[in-house]
């Protein structure tokens, strides 16, 4: 399996797809809690391997709910393929407005999709957890395709 592998200054701002035996999955880490929402986003649009039209000029804001962490960072990702599958378009950059373990509000940029079918059908709890580590958070994300 290919590693994907997207990194801005340093370690806490990559991910890296994993292997997974049906599905596809990544890992993602964040020193703060919309740092690692806004990596999810990220991880998953690099997979999925969807890339707006020529003229990215897209802006939607949404708010999204959760229980608990998982929860939030599940239904944040499934927030955005919904929001990709049912407006043709297709989201490349991400700007968390506000945070926190039971609510987010952000951003979603891109544009029109040049293609109509995504890998990913949703984003799952399996094996879901957002932990503690020495630099911020991390988790596992179980894509299903």
């Amino acid at each position: 399996m290919s590693r994907v592998r997207i990194s801005s200054v340093d370690f806490m701002s990559s991910f890296e797809e994993i292997e997974h035996t049906a599905d596809r999955a990544f890992r993602v880490r964040g020193r703060t809690l919309a740092e690692l929402l806004e990596n999810a986003a990220l991880a998953m649009s690099a997979v999925d391997g969807l890339k707006p039209g020529a003229k990215p000029s897209i802006t939607r804001e949404v708010k999204v709910n959760g229980v608990d962490r998982e929860t939030l960072l599940v239904n944040w990702l499934n927030e955005i393929l919904y929001m990709e599958q049912t407006r043709g378009e297709v989201y490349d950059r991400f700007h968390i407005l506000e945070a926190d373990d039971h609510h987010l509000r952000a951003q979603l940029h891109g544009g029109k999709s040049s293609s109509t079918v995504s890998q990913i059908k949703a984003a799952t709890f399996h094996n879901l957890e957002v932990k503690q580590i020495p630099e911020g958070l991390e988790a596992t994300v179980v894509v299903d395709v």
